[in-house]
């Protein structure tokens, strides 16, 4: 499968979640749109590009079970959230109030952690990041964790469907509902989910939802959705005031027309969308995805035999998909990332979370044992098992 990708065949790549990696075909698709628009561009964006968005959010609308008016493309994922965000904020129908809760866990992104600390300080709400210990057990045992951090003050839950550093699953579906039940508002991080994991909009439960299609569903770079319920859509403000507000021919929902119409860009990406979509039924993407699966379980076994460290998670589909985050001994975590690409060609995040360091692997479709083994075989050599305990600031 490497040769349908563009990628490097001299990379070990193991680290698609950071940015995805787009297959050739729907590259080529998303550089015809890209022509399409330059050969007459008035015509393209003055006269046909409402109908061509609307085409393309239809897939996948499908494809998450939602309206296709009830989400949005936007660039990414920290973009749809600092859509929300600031909407919640400054509202004047139910805005969050000074002393107010927003509540989430110390896994959470950390562009989307600086965002919440931005605005609290300037609208003078808190952000409370309810630690969540590792290793996980179960995802009972997760919800009971969280929700000693809800308080009458609480407004707003944001929460990561599979997180950043950690890689973990959080079922935010049994959040959704008790949030709900408590008239508290739900902001979903699932940059990782679209393409990685089913996606429900209507089983989740969520106010708010956003994924990345460039990450997991292998789209270009710069496609992703924002999800709002219709009961919350009036909530929502433009980040960016443009024609579509106030909008001369309304497409029949505000909230289209407010975030789709935010000025010129390209839009090639998100009219790409639907040609990821279909690369990945043409591919049968469910058994890539198994296939994936049972890979990144090949790596928890030799990297945890050769660290002696406990996995972050159990061995269960509950917790984790095609990535997982496994421990490290003390290291730099810099010198070993560097040292990994320069002397073997494996790319792979190497970081700290919590002060510890950790590895991140992330496996898709164009990924083999033969990129695992070349991985261990480095680790095995930087971190041999004589030398897994030296300082922190050694390799």
């Amino acid at each position: 499968m490497k040769d349908l990708f563009l990628l490097d065949p001299s990379v070990a790549f193991l680290n698609h979640g950071s940015f995805g990696a787009t297959p050739r075909v729907v590259f080529e698709a998303y550089q015809r749109w890209q022509r399409e628009l330059e050969k007459q561009p008035v015509e393209f964006i003055g006269r046909r590009l409402t109908a061509l968005l609307k085409d393309a959010r239809a897939p996948l609308a499908a494809l998450v079970n939602a309206r296709t008016d009830d989400l949005v493309y936007v660039s990414n994922a920290t973009t749809a959230m600092n859509i929300v965000a600031r909407s919640l904020g400054t509202i004047h129908e139910s805005p969050l109030q000074p002393g107010d809760e927003i509540l989430g866990t110390d896994h959470e992104y950390g562009a989307l952690d600086r965002m919440w600390r931005f605005l609290s300080r300037k609208f003078g709400y808190e952000y409370i990041r309810q630690p969540i210990p590792v290793p996980v057990t179960t995802h009972a045992d997760f919800v009971e964790q969280f929700w000693v951090g809800v308080t009458p003050r609480t407004r707003v839950i944001f929460l990561s469907h599979i997180t950043s550093a950690t890689a973990l699953t959080f079922p935010v579906k049994e959040i959704c509902r008790r949030a709900r039940a408590a008239g508290i508002w739900t902001m979903v991080d699932g940059a990782h989910t679209l393409g990685q994991i089913p996606l429900d909009m209507q089983d989740l439960g969520a106010d708010f939802y956003t994924s990345n299609a460039h990450k997991w569903l292998c789209a270009p770079k710069g496609s992703a959705f924002l999800y709002a319920r219709a009961e919350v859509q009036h909530l929502v403000e433009p980040l960016v005031v443009s024609w579509g507000y106030e909008a001369e021919m309304p497409s029949g929902s505000k909230f289209i027309d407010e975030q789709e119409f935010t000025g010129t860009r390209d839009p090639a990406a998100w009219l790409a969308t639907p040609r990821a979509i279909e690369f990945q039924r043409e591919q049968d993407w469910d058994a890539v995805r198994a296939r994936c699966r049972e890979l990144v379980r090949y790596t928890r076994e030799k990297i945890t035999a050769l660290t002696e460290l406990d996995p972050l998670s159990p061995d269960s589909s509950d917790w984790f998909t095609q990535m997982s985050t496994l421990r490290l001994p003390p290291c730099d975590v810099k010198e070993l990332k560097r040292r990994l690409y320069d002397e073997f060609r494996v790319e792979i995040p190497v970081l700290n979370w919590n002060e510890q360091p950790y590895l991140r692997i992330s496996v898709q479709g164009y990924n083999s044992r033969t990129d695992v083994d070349r991985l261990v075989a480095g680790l095995e050599k930087l971190l041999g098992r004589g030398h897994l305990h030296r300082p922190q600031g050694q390799v």
